[in-house]
């Protein structure tokens, strides 16, 4: 919001004005009362107007409305004479801290509660008059204390903006697959045991020049599925690493989750750093997708909030505000293979590998069973990219399967506040194989089918006869022609 110092410099002008109206002969307007319109407001705002200046409303000589006969106002205890404060005001050989520290500011004029959109100030005699937040009432708001002069000489609007800074989360989706990298976006995928990148965005209110001290504090929380090593993070205002002047604090949550905090009393401190309206601080870490991460539409989220100073009235020190929390999330996936046979019922005894082919090429292996009584068999934590499922083991009696190479696609919100996963799918590349998409458990499911081998038939059994029966016959048959090979010997 505008505060007391940025505003009191764009009324110089305006002082001096009012200063030169004690030399002019001006055109008196009958006592009454105004009313000033604040613009842009929100609601949980107490404003409090304090008078400065008062005097007679006058038209001077360029027909401009000024106050003449200018005295202190209710703000004001001492014994100076009111118009040479103005004055000095003008001229500028009094410095605005020095206004500041000769005001008492302990009975208001006109204290509001604010609406939203705009909130109104009325029954203001003629003057000039100090706006601001009531004390302690913007403390843990995601709102900043707003001081202001303003110069009510007829019924006045004044705009106000909100100076207060913000963060943003984001993250970046890697496909190994493909070797590809998203830009930081608000959702992920990724395989348990992934290393997912973070970057943490924090800007700086309009009036950070107001403040003698800035205190800065991020606050991460992750959830269970993600683990954070101590020390990771790095932290850049600009191109300057200023990891050294934060804090870090890691603390484990009551559900499994980790809360990190990078905190600095005093950004304004930091040697080599200039802050301005601009400039914005980073921090970018990575946290393990581990083995507790929730598989499907839930994901595993983490948010950010930023904690700042918000009360430049006071140099910095004290108060503080609270951004809302931003929000980004990742995703996992799994594959789930039925065991069956040709007739469609489980058959146990098979054993199974998965394996991730990669972007050279070769293929890491994501888990392997060994062959047991399972016909069911889950492979979780699985980020999109390209698989192969080969059957290390058959069931007796059966033939094996051709490996069955698939891809896994996903589909999430990319930019949003609350990211969702909104398609999964899984194609087949070759072998058999037909999978069925189940975006809230994050599944990809499928049957993979045996088919009985071909085996002789058992001894007794008509097919032996037969062989019987033609061997036989290839018997007799040679033994004809040797008997045919002897008679013609003889009679040569």
């Amino acid at each position: 919001m505008k505060h007391l110092s940025k505003m009191l410099k764009g009324l110089v002008a305006v002082f001096a004005a009012a200063a030169m109206a004690l030399t002019l002969a001006p055109t008196a307007f009958a006592e009454t009362s105004y009313k000033l319109t604040l613009n842009g407001t929100a609601t949980g705002h107490t404003y409090e107007a304090y008078q400065i200046f008062t005097g007679d409303l006058s038209t001077n000589a360029e027909g401009k409305k000024v106050l003449s006969n200018v005295k202190w106002g209710t703000a004001y205890t001492g014994t100076e004479s009111a118009a040479d404060v103005a004055k000095a005001l003008g001229d500028g050989t009094m410095k605005i801290e020095e206004l500041e520290e000769k005001l008492t500011l302990t009975k208001p004029v006109k204290t509001v509660t604010s609406s939203e959109g705009s909130t109104v100030i009325d029954g203001l005699a003629a003057g000039y008059y100090l706006v601001k937040d009531k004390d302690g009432t913007q403390a843990n708001t995601s709102d900043a204390y707003t001081t202001f002069i303003v110069q009510v000489v007829g019924d006045t609007e004044a705009d106000i903006k909100s100076d207060v800074p913000t963060v943003q989360k984001k993250v970046q989706d890697t496909n190994d697959s493909t070797d590809t990298t998203s830009d930081w976006q608000d959702s992920a995928d990724a395989d348990i045991n992934d290393e997912v990148q973070y970057q943490i965005t924090g800007t700086m209110p309009d009036n950070i020049a107001d403040y003698t001290t800035y205190k800065y504090v991020f606050t991460d929380k992750m959830s269970k599925g993600l683990t954070y090593t101590a020390g990771k993070a790095t932290i850049k205002i600009g191109n300057k690493d200023v990891t050294k002047s934060f804090t870090e604090n890691v603390t484990p949550n009551t559900d499994g989750g980790t809360t990190v905090t990078w905190s600095c009393d005093n950004l304004k401190g930091i040697d080599g750093v200039t802050l301005d309206e601009n400039t914005t601080v980073v921090v970018t870490y990575s946290a393990k997708l581990n083995e507790n991460a929730v598989i499907g539409a839930n994901g595993n989220p983490n948010t950010v909030n930023l904690t700042y100073s918000n009360n430049p009235n006071k140099g910095g020190d004290g108060e503080t505000g609270k951004t809302p929390d931003d929000k980004n999330i990742v995703f996992t996936y799994k594959t789930v293979v039925n065991k069956v046979d040709q007739d469609t019922k489980s058959l146990a005894g098979a054993a199974f590998k998965l394996e991730k082919k990669l972007s050279d090429g070769t293929y890491k292996e994501v888990k392997s069973f060994t062959a047991g009584k399972e016909t069911t068999f889950e492979f979780n934590g699985l980020d999109d990219g390209d698989y192969k499922l080969t059957e290390t083991a058959t069931p007796a009696g059966y033939n094996t399967i051709v490996p069955i190479e698939f891809t896994i696609s996903a589909e999430h919100d990319t930019e949003s506040d609350d990211p969702k996963l909104t398609d999964l799918s899984g194609d087949v590349k070759s072998g058999e194989a037909k999978f069925t998409a189940d975006t809230n458990t994050g599944s990809l499911t499928t049957d993979v089918v045996n088919k009985k081998g071909s085996t002789l038939p058992s001894t007794g059994g008509m097919g032996t006869t037969v062989l019987y029966v033609a061997g036989a016959a290839i018997v007799v048959a040679a033994g004809i022609g040797l008997a045919l090979r002897r008679n013609k010997r003889q009679d040569a």
